[in-house]
C-alpha cells in the first residue's frame, strides 16, 4: 500500500509545459513546432504507404504525391490561418510580414487539407492513379500527423483552453498568460484533447475499413466527420482570440458545416458506389481479346 501511495503522490497535478520551444546548433534554429509538423508528416507517409500497398497500389506513388500534396497543404494551411486571425497581421499594431513568419506556428486545418487535395489531385494525376482511393488509404495517417503535429502547440504554449480544475490541468508561464490570468492559473490542454482524438478516430477507420470495406472516398469523408465532431467541441474549449460569427467562433461554424457536408458525402456516395473500386488506376488497362481458334478437321 505504500509504494501505490508514493506512486500516486509522484503524479503531478497538473500538466507542465515545455521550458523552451526553440533550440540552436550553433547559428541556426530547430523549433519544435516544425519538428512536430514534420513528424506529422513522416508517420502519415509510412502509415499510407502500407495502406495503399494493401490496396493493391505501388508504395513509392505515396511519395511522389506527397511531393505535390505537402507544400500545397503548408500553403493552404497558413493562409487559412492567417484569413481566420487577421488582427495579429493586419489589425492595430499587427506585422502584415508575420504573416510569412510559418515557424512561429499556426496552420488551420481546414485551409491544409482544402489544398493539400488540390496538391494530391496533381499528384495522383501524375502517377496515374484516382484520387479517391489514395484519400482512403491516406486518413488514419493525416489523423495521426494532425496528433503529432498538436505537440507543436504544446511547446509554444498556445492554443489552449479555458481555466481548469481538474488534475490534467496545463500550466502556462507568465509569458504566455493570456491578460486576465493569475500566475499559476491551469487552462484545459486542448492540444492533448485533440491529440487523443485524433489517435482515436485513426484507430476506428482503420477497424471500420477492414471490416466494412469502405471504398470510394468514404474512409476520407468519415475522417472528416470524426474530425469536425472532435475539433467541434474542443473549439468551444479555447480562449485564444479568433474571428467570430454570432456567438461562436469561426471555426466552430467550419465545423459543423464541414463535418454535416462530410456526413451527407459518406451516405451518398455509399449508396452510389457500395464497396471499393476495383482499380486504382485512372486509365485501367483494356481486357485483352483472345481468339477463338477453330477446331480444325482431320483430312
Amino acid at each position: 500500500m505504500t509504494s501505490v501511495a508514493s506512486v500516486l503522490a509522484a503524479i503531478p497535478a497538473s500538466i507542465p509545459s515545455p521550458p523552451e520551444s526553440v533550440w540552436y546548433l550553433g547559428p541556426f534554429p530547430l523549433r519544435a513546432y516544425a519538428l512536430a509538423i514534420l513528424a506529422g508528416i513522416v508517420a502519415a507517409v509510412l502509415i499510407t504507404r502500407r495502406r495503399w500497398a494493401e490496396r493493391g497500389g505501388a508504395p513509392d506513388d505515396v511519395l511522389e504525391i506527397a511531393f505535390w500534396a505537402v507544400p500545397f497543404g503548408i500553403v493552404g494551411g497558413r493562409v487559412y490561418h492567417v484569413l481566420s486571425s487577421p488582427d495579429a497581421y493586419f489589425g492595430p499594431g499587427g506585422d502584415p510580414w508575420r504573416a510569412l513568419a510559418i515557424w512561429e506556428g499556426g496552420l488551420g486545418i481546414w485551409g491544409a487539407v482544402a489544398l493539400g487535395a488540390v496538391g494530391a489531385w496533381i499528384g495522383c494525376r501524375r502517377q496515374g492513379v484516382r484520387l479517391a482511393p489514395f484519400a482512403d488509404a491516406l486518413a488514419p495517417g493525416l489523423l495521426v500527423a494532425q496528433a503529432v503535429g498538436r505537440l507543436g502547440n504544446w511547446f509554444n504554449q498556445e492554443l489552449f483552453g479555458g481555466p481548469t480544475t481538474l488534475p490534467w490541468g496545463l500550466q502556462i508561464d507568465d509569458l504566455h498568460l493570456p491578460a486576465g490570468y493569475e500566475s499559476g492559473t491551469l487552462f484545459h490542454p486542448t492540444f492533448l484533447y485533440e491529440l487523443l482524438w485524433n489517435l482515436g478516430a485513426a484507430a476506428v477507420l482503420v477497424v471500420l475499413d477492414r471490416r466494412l470495406r469502405l471504398g470510394h472516398g468514404r474512409v476520407f469523408w468519415l475522417y472528416v466527420v470524426l474530425y469536425t465532431a472532435g475539433r467541434l467541441w474542443i473549439e468551444l474549449l479555447r480562449i485564444d482570440p479568433a474571428e467570430t460569427i454570432g456567438p461562436f467562433r469561426l471555426n466552430v461554424w467550419t465545423s459543423i458545416i464541414v463535418g454535416l457536408g462530410a456526413l451527407v458525402a459518406f451516405v451518398v456516395v455509399g449508396r452510389r458506389h457500395p464497396g471499393r473500386e476495383t482499380t486504382l488506376l485512372l486509365d485501367p488497362p483494356a481486357p485483352q481479346e483472345h481468339e477463338e481458334s477453330s477446331p480444325q478437321t482431320d483430312r
